[in-house]
């Protein structure tokens, strides 16, 4: 068995026995690697018997919940297959965490595409109109995601949809409170939480259709095709519930690079030639047939709960427990967003 820095000998043994028990092609594990990215997962790329395979797992250092978590991804992936979403294929899931050791993992299959915020490729490059074209795509894999009855593939208790819309606020203050208790952080400098809180408790949406929702749709959580402007597969599902689907489109304005700059995202970002705000909204609304006209409250409370997520690694950050550059950046842009959501209630 090869040696890595990746999966220690014993964890690709293991790995190796359990795929045998899949039915899977055997033969030795070969050009293992990981795979880079923005997520604190472990990603794993590697070949056995004729076969490419992408491994993710939990980060190493696991937080309580990183097992549920994946299972739910594991869950979430075998649910959409055979549907228009595109999606990574799921191959074969381990919910037991005994095959590696505290671990639960599932095995996909590699996508060919790229991370549209690390680089940019030709044709993308060089042509205008693709670079336009991949926004809009965007909200078409959205659309779709929108339109799968959770119900009928087998997601009907994954989440709970009543009352969705007004959990939110409370659910989202509560986060921000508990990180109190990080050693150090001396508490939420972020000026607008009160009046964002209390203005989006006042316009709650009063009819929505609930469907799968992302729960983390932006530009670094998809990859584009090579060859187009298509979306070849929307990645990092574990956010992932049943809810309200406009919020996965406000979550994409929220952070959508047309207008603002997110978290020193390069590549299509900083290109040029993007698809508007308007434009996306009309082609998901065009799309999926929902009702868009709430969309102004659905990107403020993308801010909302994306600037008091963020703020979260900035108090474990306080506490020694992230990186502090890491954490004064991402609270730089929790409060770039509450700025851009009072910006968005003055022109609601």
């Amino acid at each position: 068995m090869p040696q890595t820095d990746v999966l220690s000998p014993e964890e690709v043994r293991a790995l190796a026995g359990w795929m045998d028990g899949q039915g899977l092609p055997g033969g030795p594990v070969e050009d293992v690697a990981p795979i880079a990215g923005g997520t604190q997962n472990l990603m794993v790329s590697f070949r056995r018997g004729g076969r490419a395979y992408v491994l993710r797992s939990g980060p190493r250092h696991r937080r309580a919940r990183s097992n549920d978590v994946l299972r739910r991804e594991m869950r979430v992936l075998a649910a959409l297959a055979g549907t228009a979403v595109p999606h990574p294929e799921l191959i074969a899931a381990c919910p037991d965490e005994t095959v590696l050791p505290g671990a639960v993992f599932y095995l996909m299959e590699p996508v060919d595409g790229f991370n549209a915020t690390l680089e940019l490729p030709e044709p993308h490059a060089t042509r205008p109109a693709l670079r336009h074209e991949m926004g809009l795509a965007m909200a078409d894999a959205l659309a779709a995601l929108g339109s799968v009855d959770h119900e009928a593939v087998g997601l009907a208790d994954f989440g709970r949809p009543q009352g969705f819309l007004e959990r939110q606020v409370p659910r989202w203050l509560a986060e921000l409170d508990s990180y109190a208790g990080h050693e150090g952080y001396p508490g939420p400098d972020i000026p607008g939480v009160p009046a964002v809180a209390e203005w989006l408790a006042r316009h709650v949406p009063q009819r929505w259709t609930p469907g799968i929702l992302h729960g983390d749709y932006h530009l670094a959580n998809v990859l584009f095709s090579r060859e187009d402007a298509a979306v070849a597969a929307i990645v990092d599902w574990e956010m992932c519930t049943i809810g309200d689907p406009l919020l996965d489109l406000g979550w994409l304005l929220a952070t959508w690079p047309a207008t603002r700059p997110m978290l020193g995202w390069t590549g299509l970002a900083t290109a040029g030639d993007l698809a508007t705000e308007e434009e996306i909204v009309a082609r998901y609304a065009a799309r999926s047939g929902r009702d868009t006209s709430a969309i102004a409250w659905y990107a403020v409370l993308a801010c909302f709960k994306l600037g008091i997520v963020l703020e979260g690694t900035h108090a474990r950050a306080c506490a020694g427990k992230a990186p502090r550059p890491i954490g004064d950046r991402l609270h730089a842009a929790t409060v770039s967003l509450f700025e851009q959501a009072l910006d968005r209630i003055a022109r609601a």
